[in-house]
Formats: structure tokens, C-alpha cells, sequence
């Protein structure tokens, strides 16, 4: 019996409700939720579209949710995955995950919510059509729709302007795509299917957020509405600025740490759809209180007294008044048939809030299987309530059942500032499926994400499958509340910790390179590391090997009598879970192997599993787990070299050196203390990586001895540097002057005109042809060269459609002895995906003047 790829759906949780995650809200002061209740007495919401992570405006978002208290949403189109990574070497979907939650992290800072389209960031657009046709426009015109139908924003504000002003194809498309789900939204005749789930919706108005200011500081504005949100927020204790920056610094992947500003800030607004006439204010006409819900003016007077009464030095004294008007705002949400569900959720917090009630629910290990019989830890305290019950818990995720406590009864009431703690021991679910975030759970099909079920669409991540709820009783009020299961721990360094506990199959099987690169019918190794996730686990490791294909086991490769056979096999066996075996392979390929992908398999009590395990840490962003195929590409590479040692300086992250290790070469990792103290001259050529003279100051300190390794007759490849606020250069980092520009060629099937055909690089030692440029992924050159000294040579020239041809892509200036390159060809792309023409013409680089 085969287990297909299985992942776990989730537990639905509508963005119009208030989802109550309490240990994943943090501890809150009581000006803070004093913050909450003006929050709570204002009814209304912004919706902000943009393109990207990072696209937002976190001023404006900031000011709108903690000034105006108006609840506020940024929709991005995209998760961000086609960008680069500052931090790390994440590319494509993993980078998608990372800027997801940075976005997260950025939305806990200033008070804003965060939702997405299935648009997959395909990297960067010239055009908006182009765009468009990728993104197949009505579906995620229809994901813009459902998310204003649930969210139900009085106002939208786009970041960028119709006119293509905004540079990017994605950018023009964002405001598009909201301009026609402005109208589209409040059609009953449009996106149907929506409407079993959800109602039609019209926006009051539609403005653009102009930013022109951001390009020219004397642009005249006064065309435009004018809103100060640099105010100063005394209940937070900080200017709008100052949130705002932390804000933005949660974007760390993408080098966005921003300065705090402090005193008045103008944003500008353009009126563009709806009731926009004789606007002195984008809010004008739009009633912001109570009174626009019928029959709620007993309930608005409550809580007006509320606020009013409200003693930050003991809040629990508002308890009662504010438990009564929860009462009475459940009896009406139930007449409106549930329309103000978000309204409830936030009494609901605030209640748990003003009386300090801290929930947690732990496990007594970070990563669980199905079947698995763990032991879990409930605690509960109410640190400034005396009569609270804790009556119920139900664990209906992780456990399905088959917990002690599961709906029990439980009737235990917390004295004040004395917790409960409560030990169940408890079998996981044999349905319990692996952790994937929501977007990768069906993969990307046409750059969209698969995601069949409409209403998990825009949200950006599901609530655990391990979850459970508790049931309190205050006085006579009963308060539910969501508690997901997380692994807690104590670091040294950072003090206590927790992450939500993984769930995985029994068995990982993780290939250490997901690619594999024979060269002239050499051998490599392929090493594959079988984890454990099961106590007194057993089973085999199964690899079915393609036709033209070897693949033998290290300890067999001298065995004489060895034969190879269609299907591999290696039995494996471990005591406890966690404990990882690592088996070699050496694969070989004949005359006749084809490039082709292998699954590796492991087959555990008849049932097959096909996992690798991807954890993505880092300190801003909550840990995440990837699952993928178990599977590996193996090239069948012809390629021609001498050289045999490359130093290789790291930059912003990327994966170019374990490519040159699979072709034969020794690479050496050069840090600034290599570059510092060791004669680099041994070395054939030296790399540097994606934007190293970006993030490495040092880099320059250096440059004069590289030049001097060049004039000796070594060879300096640069890969793509940036030269704008985000990475400036403090001067030209060649022997001979060039400037970086941001030009580029998108189209990754652009052709590729070969201006020198008799240059070095394209010929020795290997013949670069046309088909050398086929099957590459996502964009051929990033970042080029202009106008550059006359002594640089330039090969290669190309052009995205309907544009000059472009020469900037490769610069090559013999100086002394050796050779001097520049590049802006996306390397750090195509090798990972294994495209034999970017090995090729990579190791001609390497190889000039050898």
C-alpha cells in the first residue's frame, strides 16, 4: 500500500471571526488594553493592496489601527518567493515562507492583519500584461473579491497607481486587480461560489496612496488629501514613526532595518472609486461608531462607560461590566446572525486580558507521529480573578479522541494568582497529517498556488491541527478560548522559548543534495540521511534506478561480483526517535543516462513514505517546517576543466559553491579572516557570491589584494551586486570603472546573441551554444553593468521583449596576467536547478586564460 504525499488541510478559521490564539498573543499592559476597548467601540475597517511583502505601508497601517482604531488589513498578492534573500540562501517557495512571516511578525508590531492571494511571485515583471497572463487575472481577481467580501473594508487604498508608475508588472497589477474588485466584490453576479460562504460587499471609496514625495521630497502635493499620522500614541508610549520602523524591520530578508522617526508625517491620497466628492478627509461621511449597527446603542452606552471608568492600575475592576456586555453583544451578533463575530473575539481577548489570565498547553516533545503516545501539560492561571472555573477541555486536533481529558468536565476553580496545572497523557490520531504551511500543501500549478478550498485562500497560515479549546466560567459568563499545542524550552542565551509542536511522518529521508551532477562519466556521491521519528522503528530504503543510470552503495563499489539491479534496496533499523543514519551512494552515469528525478522511499509496516524535512530558523520569525518529495535530479553533464582549487567569498547567501563541488572542483570558503592572513594565489579563480560586496564592508578593504590576485593571473568572478539605498557600494568594485544599474532581463527564455562569438568564454573549454540558454528558470541576468570602461569586454548581449539589447549581463576585462568578471547571469538560480548550459558557461569563467 502506497501513502501519497499526504498534508494536513487545517481547521478553518474565517478572518471574519476573531481567532482567540492565546499562547500565541503576547502579555498586553493595561494601557494597552485600553488601546483594545477603543478598538472595540469602533466599528469600521481599511483594507491597503499591494503586490508584495514588504509593498505596505507600515506609517499608514499603524496609524490607521492604533489611532483611528479602525481595523486594519494588508492584502498581499504574493508571498514574496521570486525576491532575493539577504539572510540566507531560501530561494522560491522557501523564501516565500520566510517573507510570509516576516509579514506576520510585521503585522504583531503594528496592530495590522495580514491576508494573500495564490499568486506565486514569479520574480520581476516589466509589464503588466505579462503579469496578468501568469497569473491567469480572474483567479486572483477572484481572491482580491473574496477577501474584500469577508474582510468588508469601508475604505481600500492601493500602494501604486494604474499607470505603471509603480515599475513593476506586479505592482500596476495590484491596483488594477483592486479597482475591478472594488466593483466586482458588491456583484452578486460575480465569483458565485463565493456567496455560500459569504455576502456581497460594496467599499465606500477607493483611494490611491500616492508617493510620489518618495521619489521627488519637493513634488507639489496639494492636489492631493493630506493626512498627518506621524502623531504620538500615549497609551503605546511611542510616536507612529517609531512603530512603523519596527515594523518595516521585520522585512530583514529583503534589508529593510528602518530608522524611527518621531513628529508630523504627511501621507498624500488620490480619491479613484465611490463616494469621493468634495473630500476633505479620506474618512469624511463615513460613521465610525456604534450607531451605524441598528439596536446597539444599549450596548455602545455600556461600553462608552466602560472606557470611561476604566483604572489602568487595577483593570479587573472593569470585569463585570465588561463580561455583561460581552452577554449582551453575543445575544446581538446571534440577530446579525453572526456579522459581528470579529467584535466578539475581541471582547473575548480583552476579558482574558483585564483579568491576566495566562493559558498555556505544551507537549513534552517538539516533533510527534501518528499513533504516538505523548504527554501534554495544561496550565491555567488567573492572576487577577479569584471565582474563575475552568470547566471544560476539548482536544479535538492532535488527539481526535484519544486523550484522558478530551471533552471532559473538569470543574476547577483558580484562586487568585494560583495556577492550575494539569498532566494528560494522551495517543495521536492514526489520521494526523504532516505540518506544511497552507500555501505548499497541493503545490503551484501555473503560477498559482493549488489551494481548492475558497475559503482557506487568503489566509496566511492555518490554525494548527493541534489545537485545543478550554472552556472558563467568570461569574455567569462562559468564555471559550483556543490554545495551540507548543514544545517549550529554556535557551541559555535567550531564555525561554516555545515553537508549535511538528508533526511528521515516521520516517524522514533527507538527500543532503537535492541534485545530483555527473561529470564525464565520473561518479558522485549521493548522501541521504534517514531520520527517525518513531521509537523501535524498522523498514527499507527503496531508490528504483533510471535506465543509463549507476547507483551502488558506498561499501559495495568494490565488490567485483556487484550487479546492478532495477530497484535498490538498504534495510534500516533504529531504537528511538530522533536517531539519524546516514547511507552513501556513489551515482554514475553511461553514455546513455538522461537527466531524470529519483524518489527515494521508505517503506515502514508496508506503507510507503516519500518525505524530506525542511526547518527554516530565524530569530524575528516563528520556526517553520517544510515537507518535500524525497526525491533527487540527477544531470548527466558533459563539461570540459583544468582548474582544480576555487576560493569562494561568501555573500547575502546562496548555493554556487556546493554546484562547483558536484562538478570536481575544491572549494574553499574565503571570510575575512582567510582573505586577511592566507595567499590567496593558489587559488585557479575566486567567486565571490550574490551581493558580497553588499553585505561584507570588509570586501573592500580587501579589493586591492584581489586585483593584485588578477594581475598574477587569477581569475575574479563577481557575481550581482546592488547599488541603491538598500545596498550601496562605497566605490567601484573592478579594475577598471563600471556602474551597477537595476536593468535586467526577466524573460528567462529571452535569446541570448553572442556579440564576441570568438570570445574565450564562449568557446574554451566548451563550445556555449544557443541550447546552452534553454530550460532556464525565472530570469536570465539581474542587476547589470552601464557604462562601463572601454577596456571591458562584453560577449553576450540580450533583451527582454520589445527592448534594446542589453550587453550589461557579462563584463570581462583581461588585467595583468588573469581576468576580471563581472555578472549579473542569475547563476545562483540555475545551478540549484540544475541547468547543464549555466554549469557550462559557469565553468568557461572559471577556466579563462587556462
Amino acid at each position: 500500500m502506497h501513502k501519497k504525499f499526504q498534508l494536513f488541510l487545517g481547521f478553518l478559521v474565517s478572518f471574519v471571526s476573531f481567532s482567540v490564539y492565546s499562547q500565541s498573543s503576547r502579555a498586553v499592559t493595561s494601557s494597552e488594553i485600553l488601546l483594545q476597548l477603543k478598538k472595540l467601540n469602533t466599528i469600521g475597517s481599511v483594507l491597503y493592496i499591494a503586490a508584495h511583502p514588504d509593498d505596505e505601508n507600515t506609517r499608514l497601517i499603524t496609524y490607521l489601527a492604533n489611532e483611528k482604531c479602525l481595523r486594519t488589513g494588508y492584502l498581499s498578492l504574493t508571498r514574496g518567493d521570486g525576491g532575493q534573500n539577504l539572510i540566507g540562501s531560501e530561494q522560491g517557495v522557501e523564501l516565500g515562507v520566510i517573507r510570509t512571516q516576516e509579514l506576520l511578525a510585521a503585522r504583531r508590531v503594528d496592530g495590522g492583519e495580514q491576508f494573500f492571494t495564490r499568486a506565486y511571485d514569479f520574480g520581476y515583471s516589466k509589464t503588466v500584461e505579462e503579469t496578468l497572463h501568469k497569473w491567469n487575472k480572474d483567479s486572483i481577481l477572484s481572491d482580491v473579491v473574496w477577501v474584500i467580501r469577508n474582510f468588508k473594508p469601508d475604505i481600500i487604498i492601493t500602494r501604486f497607481a494604474t499607470d505603471g508608475s509603480g515599475g513593476h508588472g506586479h505592482h500596476t497589477a495590484s491596483a488594477l486587480l483592486a479597482e475591478e474588485a472594488f466593483e466586482a466584490a458588491g456583484d452578486s453576479s460575480r465569483f458565485t461560489e463565493q456567496l455560500k460562504f459569504t455576502s456581497v460587499w460594496k467599499p465606500k471609496r477607493l483611494f490611491w496612496n500616492v508617493s510620489t514625495r518618495f521619489q521627488n521630497p519637493n513634488a507639489d502635493m496639494s492636489a492631493y488629501i493630506k493626512l498627518d499620522v506621524g502623531g504620538y500614541n500615549p497609551l503605546l508610549g511611542k510616536s507612529y514613526g517609531e512603530i512603523a520602523a519596527e515594523s518595516r524591520s521585520m522585512h530583514k530578508s529583503q534589508g529593510f532595518g528602518s530608522a524611527k522617526q518621531r513628529g508630523e508625517n504627511f501621507e498624500y491620497f488620490k480619491p479613484i472609486k465611490g463616494d469621493t466628492a468634495n473630500l476633505n478627509s479620506i474618512f469624511d461621511r463615513i460613521d465610525f461608531t456604534w450607531n451605524r449597527i441598528k439596536n446597539s446603542k444599549k450596548l455602545a452606552d455600556q461600553l462608552n462607560k466602560i472606557i470611561q471608568q476604566f483604572n489602568v492600575s487595577h483593570p479587573e475592576k472593569s470585569g463585570k461590566a465588561l463580561l455583561h456586555y460581552y452577554q449582551n453583544l453575543q445575544i446581538l451578533n446571534q440577530q446579525y446572525d453572526g456579522a459581528l463575530s470579529y467584535s466578539l473575539g475581541l471582547a473575548n481577548q480583552i476579558i482574558k486580558n483585564i483579568y491576566g489570565i495566562h493559558i498555556e498547553y505544551t507537549a513534552n516533545t517538539i516533533q510527534v507521529s501518528a499513533n504516538d503516545s505523548i504527554q501534554t501539560t495544561l496550565n491555567f492561571i488567573s492572576r487577577l480573578y479569584s471565582n474563575a472555573t475552568l470547566n471544560t477541555f476539548t482536544d479535538a486536533g492532535l488527539f481526535a479522541g484519544n486523550s484522558a481529558l478530551n471533552n471532559k468536565i473538569i470543574q476547577k476553580q483558580a484562586a487568585t494568582n494560583i495556577p492550575i496545572t494539569i498532566v494528560n497523557k494522551a495517543k495521536l490520531s492514526e489520521h494526523i497529517l504532516v505540518s506544511q504551511p497552507i500555501h505548499l500543501m497541493h503545490g503551484i500549478k501555473n503560477n498559482i498556488f493549488e489551494i481548492p478550498d475558497v475559503q482557506l485562500r487568503s489566509l496566511p497560515e492555518t490554525s494548527p491541527q493541534h489545537t485545543a479549546t478550554i472552556q472558563l466560567q467568570i461569574e455567569n459568563t462562559k468564555l471559550n478560548w483556543n490554545v495551540n499545542t507548543n514544545y517549550k524550552w529554556t535557551d541559555p542565551e535567550k531564555g525561554e522559548l516555545k515553537r508549535p509542536v511538528i508533526v511528521t511522518p515516521p520516517v524522514l529521508i533527507n538527500p543532503l543534495n537535492k541534485l545530483i551532477v555527473c561529470t564525464n562519466n565520473s561518479a558522485n556521491e549521493l548522501r541521504v540521511v534517514l531520520k527517525a521519528c518513531k521509537d523501535n522503528l524498522k523498514g527499507t530504503l527503496l531508490i528504483e534506478v533510471p535506465k543509463g543510470w549507476q547507483i551502488q552503495l558506498k561499501q559495495k563499489v568494490t565488490d567485483k561480483n556487484y550487479v546492478q539491479t532495477n530497484v535498490l534496496k538498504q534495510e534500516f533499523m533504529f531504537t528511538k526517535s530522533g536517531e539519524e543514519k546516514e547511507v552513501v551512494f556513489f551515482v554514475s552515469a553511461t553514455d546513455a543516462a538522461k537527466d531524470t528525478v529519483i524518489t527515494l522511499q521508505a517503506t515502514v509496516g508496508g506503507v510507503s513514505y516519500n518525505y524530506s524535512m525542511k526547518e527554516i530558523k530565524y530569530d524575528h520569525i516563528v520556526p517553520q517546517t517544510i515537507f518535500y518529495p524525497a526525491d533527487v535530479k540527477l544531470i548527466n553533464l558533459t563539461v570540459n576543466k583544468k582548474s582544480k582549487r576555487i576560493g569562494y567569498i561568501p555573500g547575502a547567501g546562496d548555493e554556487v559553491p556546493l554546484a562547483l563541488t558536484q562538478l570536481g572542483y575544491d572549494v574553499v570558503i574565503l571570510n575575512n579572516e582567510k582573505l586577511n592572513g592566507e595567499d590567496i594565489s593558489a587559488y585557479d579563480a575566486i567567486l565571490t557570491g550574490v551581493r558580497a560586496f553588499n553585505t561584507n564592508p570588509n570586501l573592500m578593504v580587501h579589493k586591492d589584494k584581489l586585483m593584485r590576485y588578477v594581475q598574477q593571473g587569477g581569475n575574479l568572478i563577481v557575481q550581482y551586486n546592488t547599488n541603491s539605498w538598500a545596498g550601496p557600494l562605497s566605490g567601484n568594485i573592478g579594475p577598471y570603472n563600471f556602474k551597477i544599474t537595476r536593468n535586467r532581463i526577466t524573460n528567462e527564455e529571452a535569446k541570448v546573441n553572442f556579440v564576441l562569438p570568438d570570445h574565450p568564454v564562449l568557446n574554451t573549454p566548451n563550445r556555449i551554444t544557443a541550447k546552452d540558454f534553454e530550460g532556464w528558470v525565472q530570469e536570465r541576468s539581474i542587476y547589470q553593468a552601464g557604462e562601463w570602461d572601454d577596456k571591458y569586454e562584453t560577449p553576450i548581449s540580450m533583451a527582454d521583449p520589445n527592448e534594446k539589447e542589453d550587453k550589461g549581463a557579462l563584463l570581462i576585462a583581461k588585467h595583468g596576467k588573469g581576468y576580471f568578471a563581472y555578472t549579473g547571469i542569475v547563476f545562483f538560480r540555475e545551478l540549484p536547478a540544475g541547468v547543464s548550459g549555466a554549469y557550462r558557461l559557469l565553468v568557461n569563467l572559471i577556466e579563462l586564460g587556462k
